[in-house]
């Protein structure tokens, strides 16, 4: 009997805990069926842990579009191979709030992002500058370049061809032409 008492206690916190956690969300209506829960095991149902994402204070309220890019996309058209190119994608921030840039990543090793780690004040601008290595690395690419902060996640991307260096091949039989 006591176990009986224990497991429905346990139940009832957990479920308590569940309506918590789902209180501020909007939940799709029930069947009949989902509003008597069947008890299969003795134990209680164990609750799937939940990822809230990362908030700043005053970001709930906070607009995705507040990060303006003149350009989401940018194409270096055709480079010679060797040197590295670089690109700066430039924003503003036309929310209410400050913008914190908390990752930028790109989708290989071959492209490099640098950014300004400070706060975007309101009406403020910035950019982020994306390097792309050449070098090795002839022929067309698309790479983008994933820009994580306080109010969600934006894509930005490069393209271009790369021109393979000239080969420097020398003929092996200059040798026997010096000889003469």
């Amino acid at each position: 009997m006591k176990k009986s008492i224990l497991l429905f206690a346990s139940f009832v916190m957990m479920s308590t805990a569940m309506m918590a956690q789902t209180k501020d969300k909007k939940v799709a209506p029930q069947t009949k069926a989902a509003e008597t829960p069947k008890i299969v095991s003795k134990a209680p149902p164990v609750p799937s842990p939940t990822v809230q994402p990362a908030q700043t204070p005053g970001s709930a309220n906070m607009n995705p579009e507040a990060l303006k890019f003149k350009n989401e996309e940018h194409s270096f058209g055709t480079i010679p191979e060797g040197p590295s190119v670089s690109y700066d994608f430039e924003f503003t921030n036309t929310g209410k709030e400050p913008v914190i840039l908390q990752s930028v990543t790109a989708s290989c090793g071959c492209t490099t992002p640098s950014w300004s780690k400070e706060p975007i004040l309101p009406g403020k601008s910035s950019k982020i500058t994306a390097t792309y290595a050449t070098q090795g690395r002839p022929n067309s690419f698309t790479k983008e370049i994933t820009v994580t902060s306080n109010i969600g996640t934006k894509k930005l991307k490069i393209t271009g061809n790369v021109e393979p260096a000239p080969s420097s091949s020398v003929p092996s039989n200059t040798n026997s032409m010096m000889k003469h």
